[in-house]
């Protein structure tokens, strides 16, 4: 799985507080990824492994 700055990333972690949050991905290094998600009046930059986010293509319905 490939992930870039700017792609639209979800995180798939159920023990995470942040299961199925989908945010933009900021920086990859090391294994890591810095997630941005923004939601209204707040934004918030969270660390997450590459095994816990899966790529998304938010055009796609299902």
């Amino acid at each position: 799985m490939m992930i870039f700055p700017g792609s639209t990333v979800r995180v798939i972690n159920a023990d995470d507080t942040y299961y199925r949050f989908e945010g933009l991905a900021q920086r990859v290094s090391d294994g890591k990824v810095a997630v941005l998600f923004e939601n209204g009046n707040w934004d918030k930059l969270v660390t997450f492994n590459l095994n816990e986010l899966e790529v998304i293509n938010p055009l796609v319905k299902k």
